[in-house]
């Protein structure tokens, strides 16, 4: 075992773990920060919404956000966390690698992956055509053809964001149920609902051009948006027994408090490992939620031991 005097150890690399280690490294605790090497907007070419940073690429933002860990001293380094596990009044974490880290605390913050459905053509084009968010990818597709791909409720309401940007929305159930008033809802705004299903998103020179139906019909199309499944990198929070609840797509989500606190004592969970919706503004405000929450636990416990060697 690699032993280490570090008090935080976060488990993830992007806006939320490197928001939160930069709060803790500005209160002076040693705090070591594991990137996977696989961020979820990895696939983005810019990010938007971000107050001061709108369109700027999301991975300069992260190798930004790294350079001001390491001026105060933080260290963030290359690896995936196999297991977490309690040892004592610590937490020993171990990477595929074989090397393990212990730490008073953790921060789990490994986001999530999205599952695309298996449409030919989709997945190629996700980043590059096939986009999921409104707020982040809609300006940049104002007045053009947009097909919105059903996968379940949420995306009437992301068909109907996409209406106030372009009049050319089409809509396509591919199976999902439709309920009544919600067909009228999209057809008073302009909206073509298509009840025929996908075939394959389809391109011309590797850029999108159309969606193909299955009886050979061809819409053009410039954008396609699709919200995909998300699944949370969250295992090592439930083998450690953290409380959960259904919610997304029915998974069970670790719960936490408005801190990002677990069930678990010692551990905090920030960012889309524990919300599915949390862009990059969001997951950074939690990040430093949680580190300003860490910071402040800890203080309460030197108190405590301080007390107590007081007294004896």
């Amino acid at each position: 075992m690699t032993t280490t005097d570090t008090d935080v150890l976060i488990i993830g690399a992007g806006s939320a773990g490197l928001s939160a280690g930069l709060m803790l490294a500005r209160s002076r605790r040693r705090i070591l920060i594991l990137d996977g090497g696989a961020p979820r907007n990895a696939v983005a070419a810019h990010m938007h919404g971000m107050l001061s940073r709108d369109g700027w690429s999301p991975l300069d933002l992260v190798a930004m956000g790294r350079d001001e860990i390491a001026r105060y001293g933080g260290t963030v380094t290359q690896g995936l966390a196999a297991s977490l596990e309690r040892a004592g009044d610590t937490f020993v974490v171990t990477l595929e690698s074989g090397d393990a880290f212990a730490a008073r605390r953790v921060l789990v913050s490994s986001g999530l992956r999205d599952q695309l459905p298996s449409i030919p053509g989709l997945a190629e084009h996700w980043g590059r055509g096939v986009a999921h968010c409104p707020y982040c990818d809609g300006w940049e597709a104002r007045d053009s053809r947009i097909g919105v791909i059903s996968t379940g409720p949420s995306s009437l309401h992301q068909a109907q964001l996409l209406r106030q940007l372009t009049p050319h929305v089409t809509y396509y159930v591919e199976g999902t149920e439709l309920p009544e008033a919600d067909l009228a809802a999209l057809v008073v705004r302009g909206i073509d609902v298509e009840p025929r299903r996908i075939a394959a998103v389809e391109s011309v020179d590797g850029t999108l051009s159309s969606i193909r139906l299955h009886d050979g019909a061809v819409t053009p199309t410039d954008v396609v948006f699709v919200r995909p499944r998300a699944i949370p990198n969250d295992q090592l929070l439930h083998r450690l027994g953290a409380d959960a609840s259904a919610g997304v797509d029915a998974y069970e989500w670790i719960t936490v408090d408005r801190t990002g606190r677990t069930s678990i004592p010692g551990v905090w969970a920030a960012g889309n490992v524990v919300d599915p919706a949390a862009t990059v503004p969001v997951s950074a405000a939690a990040g430093s939620v949680a580190g300003a929450a860490i910071n402040a636990d800890l203080v309460d416990d030197e108190i405590r031991i301080a007390l107590h060697a007081h007294h004896n």
